[in-house]
């Protein structure tokens, strides 16, 4: 699977479309014997608020009840703030 694009704006009127349009994705693609990591490139994000953060712990969670983990790359300094902020940061780049 490529990586998940997080687009330049996410704000908290497109996030539940973001994360319906990848459990989507992730629902589509076939199960495969040793479950990938789901790829989130964020570097495009630039405009966000909490819920950026709230469609990347909602894949998270999906990834998870399939066996998956989630891969978070490029995320800027301010999307890396934020995270742990909010304690969050741990979850989203997994050691």
């Amino acid at each position: 699977m490529n990586a998940l694009k997080l687009p330049p704006s996410l704000m908290h009127e497109q996030a539940d479309a973001c994360l319906s349009q990848w459990i989507r994705q992730l629902q589509l693609q076939p199960t495969a014997p040793q479950p990938e990591p789901v790829l989130v490139d964020a570097s495009a994000l630039s405009d966000f608020d909490s819920s950026a953060l709230a469609v990347l712990l909602g894949l998270r969670r999906v990834a998870k009840a399939q066996g998956r983990s989630v891969l978070v790359q490029g995320m800027s300094a301010r999307l890396s703030e934020l995270a742990t902020l909010y304690g969050v940061l741990d979850l989203l780049q997994p050691a």
